[in-house]
């Protein structure tokens, strides 16, 4: 782990470990709260790392300093579900030691019930003895080839503190030093841009990177969903709509994209067009499971609420209350669905005594 200034998270994230990390190696990069005091109840590791504005550098300092087999990584605000750790548990015991690798599902964020409903996919446990790397100075990766297993164990995030712009202006730095970007950094510059309502000039380097050609599939299709949200923050609604119908020329249709067509239609009270695309969105089936960031309400339940809402408009309640019962499937004690389903209910009582 690499900290700084983590008294409120670190002892909730390393009580999670527990039972899981044979060692704990944490470095602080410059805290001036208890964080090393906390940490040393769990660890006599504990090193210090001069900040230098480079996360891989510091994240590679750490992985330098780990004596075991394999490498488990977290950040200070993660947590490990209690069936997740029983899960980690049983795969100490069970994996083949082939393995280079196991991708582990990374919650980003939960509903109300605690179900996930966005993730992605990261390299979480590495073989030691194969020396990957960090890889960026900002949003940093973690270079990995070989035998990646994958796992359904999930590391969840559990960010408590309020966003900084550290990451921004550590762009905004390199910038003015005149660094040259990769295609990466142009992506997440154009990122930390957009999240702090920089969004005109967030999307001048979308389209920067854009431009390149040479982005990953799926952050060409992240940046034009970006570049559709920082419009319609500029209440520029062609611009918006182009950019979503630019993601279709990377690949087939997303539901991200297509629920975000149907909002549009919706919004304007287009009421066919918003029920085409929601009902793409629902027919998409699974997402693709490559690693990238997924919005799982878009890819499950939140078309089918919508269509909801879209057939009650049209006053075709029998289809209405079909799409609210799939959303329920998918989130059974919703409060707005629950409220649909009791509506949808009268509503057709009525109409078949009358």
């Amino acid at each position: 782990m690499i900290v700084k200034n983590e008294e409120e998270s670190i002892e909730r994230c390393l009580n999670a470990v527990e039972g899981i990390a044979d060692e704990i190696v944490v470095i602080d990069t410059g805290s001036t709260d208890r964080t090393k005091e906390l940490v040393k109840r769990f660890t006599n590791k504990v090193y210090d790392f001069e900040w230098i504005d480079d996360f891989a550098a510091a994240r590679n300092f750490a992985f330098s300093k780990a004596g075991m087999d394999y490498i488990l990584w977290l950040d200070a605000d993660d947590v490990i579900e209690e069936c997740d750790r029983q899960a980690f548990i049983a795969l100490k015991k069970e994996l083949d030691p082939a393995a280079d690798s196991v991708l582990m599902d990374y919650v980003l964020m939960t509903d109300g019930s605690g179900t996930p409903t966005v993730s992605l996919k990261r390299n979480r446990l590495v073989k030691r003895s194969k020396g990957f790397r960090w890889i960026g100075a900002v949003h940093e990766y973690l270079e990995v080839n070989g035998i990646i297993v994958q796992s359904g164990i999930a590391i969840t995030h559990k960010k408590e503190r309020a966003y900084t712009d550290r990451n921004l202006l550590i762009y905004r730095r390199r910038l003015e030093r005149g660094e040259t970007f990769s295609i990466r950094d142009m992506y997440y510059f154009a990122n930390e841009l957009k999240d702090h309502a920089w969004f005109e000039e967030a999307v001048e380097r979308y389209q920067l990177f854009l431009a390149t050609k040479q982005g990953w599939i799926e952050d060409n299709i992240a940046a034009c969903l970006k570049m559709a949200d920082c419009y319609a923050s500029l209440y520029e609604r062609d611009n918006q709509l182009r950019a979503l119908f630019r993601t279709f020329d990377y690949d087939r249709p997303r539901a991200e994209c297509c629920c975000r067509l149907g909002a549009l239609f919706l919004a304007e009270n287009r009421l066919q067009e918003a029920v085409y695309w929601y009902e793409t969105a629902a027919a998409l089936g699974a997402p693709p499971q490559n690693g990238a960031i997924v919005d799982l309400a878009a890819w499950t339940w939140l078309p089918h609420l919508q269509l909801c809402v879209c057939y009650d408009k049209l006053g075709q309640l029998e289809k209405a209350f079909g799409h609210n019962e799939k959303a329920l499937a998918c989130q059974p004690n919703h409060p707005s669905m629950l409220y649909n389903k009791k509506y949808l209910e009268e509503r057709l009582g009525k109409k078949a005594v009358g």
